[in-house]
């Protein structure tokens, strides 16, 4: 008997994925890609993990990492208890790491204008109830948190995601021996994570006034759990 096109076994018909849903990054990648961390991670360093319970379970999340060196991010994918999308800039997606980085789920962005694409792409993880990562100082520098941009506030303004502050220290102490541009080879590095809290006010307004007010409330959250991870871990002497 021929079936009819789109129905199931029983007649019913099958649901497809709608063109933005199709666009979306694979949330199966992104748990490939957090178990590819995982191995890594643990396998190169000596992750030493604190407050990953404070991550909701389920539910749209914002991990927001203070960003000192280039293996924060694989860092926090492969210890984050949830798969993880961050938003990576495009310069990264080069030769055979295009593919591999578009495979484990992440997102290019642009940075020199505002990427309508990644936008659109990172709303829908958030709007799907996956976890997406920002480093919100928008570049690599301090990890201080001290000079934010205005994306994380957009994202957690419209979305109405909880921010997870998450401060990764250790990775940026001193370069490897072997490798300059590494940490050393199984040297500890810590990745603490803070409380969930919500940016808005509560109003649901996304005005430019209060999007930069947003702003100044999560510096004061991150500035405030990167000092108290610093403590936390004994990482104060780094700073002498």
């Amino acid at each position: 008997m021929r079936r009819h096109p789109g129905r199931g076994e029983a007649g019913r018909q099958v649901s497809r994925p709608s063109r933005q849903e199709a666009d979306l990054p694979s949330g199966r990648g992104a748990e490939a890609g957090r178990r590819i961390g995982v191995g890594l991670m643990y396998g190169l360093w000596r992750p030493r993990v604190l407050g990953a319970w404070k991550v909701p379970a389920t539910g749209p999340v914002i991990l927001a990492v203070n960003h000192s060196h280039n293996i924060d991010g694989p860092m926090v994918m492969g210890v984050a208890p949830r798969p993880t999308h961050f938003l990576i800039k495009q310069e990264a997606f080069v030769g055979p790491l295009d593919p591999f980085l578009t495979g484990i789920g992440q997102l290019k962005v642009d940075r020199t204008s505002a990427d309508r694409t990644a936008i659109t792409r990172a709303l829908g993880v958030l709007d799907g109830g996956g976890v997406l990562g920002i480093f919100p100082e928008g570049t690599r520098g301090e990890g201080d948190f001290a000079s934010l941009r205005a994306g994380l506030a957009y994202f957690a303004v419209r979305s109405g995601a909880p921010i997870v502050p998450v401060a990764v220290l250790g990775s940026a102490d001193r370069p490897g021996r072997l490798v300059k541009a590494l940490p050393p080879l199984r040297s500890r590095v810590d990745v603490v994570f803070g409380d969930p809290f919500q940016a808005g006010d509560g109003s649901g307004r996304r005005t430019r006034r209060a999007l930069d007010e947003a702003t100044g409330r999560i510096q004061k959250q991150l500035t405030t759990h990167l000092e108290n991870a610093r403590r936390l871990t004994g990482r104060w002497a780094t700073l002498e």
